[in-house]
């Protein structure tokens, strides 16, 4: 579950550093001076993080690798689409560890989960399949798309399609754990009034 924990925040991190990627190049309209300022924004969080002796997780420090790899690669070909293709290896690792049956598990209520375990295995490969459509979808647009268009996409992409599939699963699980509920105390209600009976017909 921690690792769970640590790609989900990785997941989030990587939407602020994409918001902000886009934020300072419609500023200055300079992938250069964007990517440089992201790569130091990175390096400056991991090294506050260090000044005040807080543990910085494996995520934290693949996410730094990546931003200064992919940002070095775009300084030295001056080519942006290093940079916005990094998201797609984000949604990959998250994706992974999505693939473990029942992580969603921890978030849920115990109620849900005596009523209706299946679909909340259901909606965690769910939720992985989402982060691997995502990947690609990053892809797609980084290598067709200008950098302006590729941010608004997924900014939009990220935000929408996370908050949908959340509603969608809180519904369905609303709808289905009630109904089985309701199900279940009639199946009670039926056994009790049979084991009433009995003695009865005796």
């Amino acid at each position: 579950m921690k690792n769970l924990f640590e790609a989900g925040k990785l997941l989030l991190l990587d939407m602020a550093a994409t918001l902000f990627f886009l934020a300072l190049y419609l500023l200055t309209h300079s992938v250069t001076l964007a990517v440089v300022l992201g790569m130091a924004l990175g390096v400056a969080l991991i090294g506050w993080q260090l000044a005040r002796r807080k543990p910085i997780d494996t995520m934290q420090w693949m996410s730094l690798f990546l931003v200064l790899g992919a940002g070095t690669v775009t300084l030295l070909t001056d080519d942006p689409r290093f940079v916005i293709i990094k998201p797609t290896v984000i949604y990959i690792v998250v994706g992974v560890v999505m693939l473990k049956r029942g992580w969603i598990n921890r978030y849920m209520p115990p109620i849900a989960l005596e009523l209706v375990p299946d679909i909340a295995i259901i909606l965690g490969y769910v939720w992985s399949g989402l982060m691997f459509f995502s990947a690609a979808l990053n892809l797609i647009a980084a290598l067709n798309f200008s950098v302006v268009t590729w941010s608004a996409t997924m900014s939009i992409w990220g935000i929408t399609s996370k908050l949908v599939l959340f509603l969608i699963g809180y519904a369905t699980m609303r709808t289905i754990g009630p109904a089985r509920y309701r199900r279940r105390q009639l199946r009670d209600d039926a056994g009790d009034s049979l084991v009433g009976a009995a003695p009865m017909q005796g």
